[in-house]
């Protein structure tokens, strides 16, 4: 008689690492439900395909739309068991996607997790909180969602919903879950970390979840991504100058350098303010690596908006930087109350001019560090006596990496090694291996 096989569930994550997190947490209930989960981006036949939109700006929601279209002619054509989508977009747009594209057999909104679950028969996990899809040794902990900030291009807020943070225990339990299976950087994601609390009265939260995570053994690595520039507690930057598991790494979204632009996108700091964080910050940890993310093209940036950002960045010598020409979003205040008067063309010249200047900076700082002996996260294996890792100053899948010389059998993926910096390759750096008295 043959034995039966368990179902198999595709997990497909487009978008930001708290969209990840939402699908191990949904992963991990299909697993202690008995299905093989995969979180390959290609299904195979007969497989259900689970896919968690991004719907945030142009870009990534072409992107979501795009996969769900070729999903749709996959299951259409009988090649996929079942088509599901949840996530932002799914709940940006939850009554014109299924009219629009009518072969998904479900949709799910951001909130709706445990109503997908129930509809594919599985139960809520209670003894695994995730099943995760990052390689062994790290991995992202979302210790809120939502956001309570009224950014004028931003449509956040109208998709995930007000600020709300995870229970301290939920949290340590799953860092303690997630050290145990051998991660040992942890990645902290929310839309803004330094609010983690006080949505519940809790105004200095964030630093003492921080300690208690420093203490679980097997976590050597603790990164924090989006901490928003206004109103940024003192207490973190003591606690990141002071602990050894604190990475000297932090993401600070500024969007704009300009006052009037950041008064029109409805941001609550000033560049002044930002001056200020950023002085401290390099005053206490001298060795921090500084990411920002910003917006050119906005409406209310002109040429000499656009200019005063420039200097701004030059000034401030980010080792990492992001941006995207602006994109008007329905239902936003910006969409609203301004005209998208600058053109495609000038967006893009803008922002070609901005990342060139970057790229520049980059390699300065990055400069900076040759001759350096560091502590290094190895990933993988390139080829035959060469590795590839990360410092504590680079995030995953976002900024440099180091290649790293060393003869096979000495480093394996996972581990922290010494290896002094050589050469910089564009954004990454080349290194070999310190081994003891060398």
């Amino acid at each position: 008689m043959a034995r039966s096989v368990a179902p198999r569930v595709v997990i497909v994550t487009l978008g930001c690492s708290k969209n990840l997190v939402d699908s191990e947490r949904i992963g991990a209930s299909f697993a202690q439900a008995g299905w093989r989960v995969s979180y390959d981006r290609e299904p195979r036949r007969g497989d259900v395909l689970l896919l968690n939109t991004c719907g945030f700006i142009g870009d990534a929601k072409e992107e979501s739309v795009n996969y769900i279209l070729r999903a749709e002619r996959l299951r259409k054509e009988g090649f996929l068991k079942k088509l599901v989508v949840m996530g932002c977009l799914a709940q940006r747009y939850r009554v014109e996607l299924p009219a629009e594209i009518p072969n998904v057999d479900a949709w799910y909104g951001v909130d709706d997790a445990l109503r997908l679950l129930t509809e594919c028969g599985v139960p809520p996990s209670q003894s695994l909180l995730r099943l995760p899809s990052t390689p062994r040794h790290f991995a992202y902990l979302k210790i809120a969602e939502g956001c309570d900030r009224s950014c004028a291009f931003c449509a956040i807020p109208a998709i995930r919903g007000r600020f709300r943070s995870e229970g301290e225990a939920t949290l340590l339990r799953e860092a303690e879950e997630l050290a145990a299976r051998g991660v040992k950087e942890l990645i902290l994601v929310a839309q803004e970390l330094t609010y983690y609390g006080r949505e519940r009265g809790e105004r200095d939260a964030l630093v003492p979840l921080l300690e208690k995570l420093a203490a679980i053994r097997g976590i050597e690595w603790l990164r924090l991504h989006y901490a928003y520039p206004h109103d940024f507690p003192p207490a973190l930057v003591d606690w990141m100058a002071s602990e050894p598991k604190a990475c000297h790494y932090l993401d600070i979204p500024v969007q704009h350098a300009n006052d009037e632009v950041l008064r029109s996108m409805r941001r609550a700091h000033s560049q002044a303010q930002t001056v200020d964080l950023i002085e401290r910050l390099r005053a206490k940890i001298p060795d921090i690596a500084l990411r920002t993310t910003l917006i050119v093209g906005y409406p209310t940036e002109g040429e000499k908006e656009f200019t005063e950002l420039l200097d701004f960045v030059r000034w401030a010598q980010f080792e990492h930087l992001g941006a995207f020409p602006y994109s008007s979003e329905e239902g936003t205040y910006a969409a609203s109350h301004f005209v998208d008067a600058v053109s495609e063309e000038e967006k893009q010249r803008r922002y070609d001019e901005l990342m060139r200047l970057q790229r520049g900076i980059a390699e300065q700082v990055r400069g900076r560090r040759l001759g350096e002996v560091v502590p290094v996260l190895i990933e993988s294996r390139m080829e035959e006596g060469l590795w590839v890792g990360r410092t504590q100053y680079d995030s995953p899948e976002i900024d440099g990496e180091v290649h790293v010389v060393a003869p096979d059998g000495a480093v394996a993926e996972g581990a922290l090694v010494a290896v002094r910096l050589r050469s910089v390759l564009d954004y990454d750096f080349e290194g070999e291996l310190v081994t003891e008295g060398k």
